[in-house]
């Protein structure tokens, strides 16, 4: 199957109302091309799955102030004054995650768990609507797993059987998030020739890819 694509044959993928995980953390490792496709469709009412919303201008931010958004699910929104006025005024909904559930949800929706315990949360506003378990006379929380419709990554290589290789920190909630989608498409660097990326530095199989955009040399 060949996995380069272009912007065009990718767009057939997104629809209103869709479910989108986005990789990054602040913006770094966010895959700003496909996100700034997603503004010149003019998608809206999608469900955003991303640790944080970034600044206005950054990351996924332009996906807030674009008001393409329905719902966040994400750690933290507060870099991103835009994203907290819309949810004061109702018109997006945020369900805030702490970090380490959150990455654990998405882990759990890639291995085909049904959740898992965790005490994070007990006690607070987090646990607001959930489960509570008692184990060995301990509270935990009963996380649900989290998967999406489309996961976009940001890698700096891939060769052309789509494994991906990432840069520095850029790599954060990239890999996992392929893990949790019915499509995954990664926008990188450089896409190379099968056998030349250093087998050792591939962090995602190819396997879990299914598109290329590439935005430098190689395309």
């Amino acid at each position: 199957m060949k996995k380069s694509s272009t912007l065009a044959e990718i767009s057939k993928f997104f629809h209103n109302g869709m479910t989108i995980m986005v990789g990054g953390f602040m913006g770094i490792g966010t895959p700003t091309t496909l996100v700034q496709l997603i503004l010149d469709k003019q998608i809206s009412e999608i469900t955003l799955i991303s640790s944080d919303t970034a600044m206005v201008d950054r990351g996924v931010g332009p996906l807030v102030t674009g008001k393409c958004l329905r719902k966040i699910i994400a750690s933290h929104i507060g870099t991103n004054p835009e994203t907290g006025r819309q949810m004061l005024s109702g018109e997006i909904d945020v369900e805030l995650v702490p970090q380490g559930t959150f990455a654990e949800r998405i882990r759990s929706g890639g291995a085909g768990l049904g959740g898992f315990l965790t005490p994070t949360g007990i006690g607070t506003t987090v646990a607001e609507g959930k489960e509570v378990l008692l184990v060995n006379g301990r509270q935990y929380l009963l996380e649900l797993p989290i998967r999406a419709e489309i996961a976009l990554l940001k890698a700096h290589q891939a060769d052309r059987a789509g494994n991906l290789i990432y840069r520095n920190s850029a790599r954060n909630f990239n890999p996992m998030m392929a893990l949790a989608a019915d499509i995954v498409i990664a926008e990188v660097d450089e896409i190379v020739e099968i056998g030349l990326l250093e087998p050792n530095r591939i962090v995602t199989p190819g396997i879990l890819v299914d598109h290329l955009v590439c935005t430098g040399r190689g395309a």
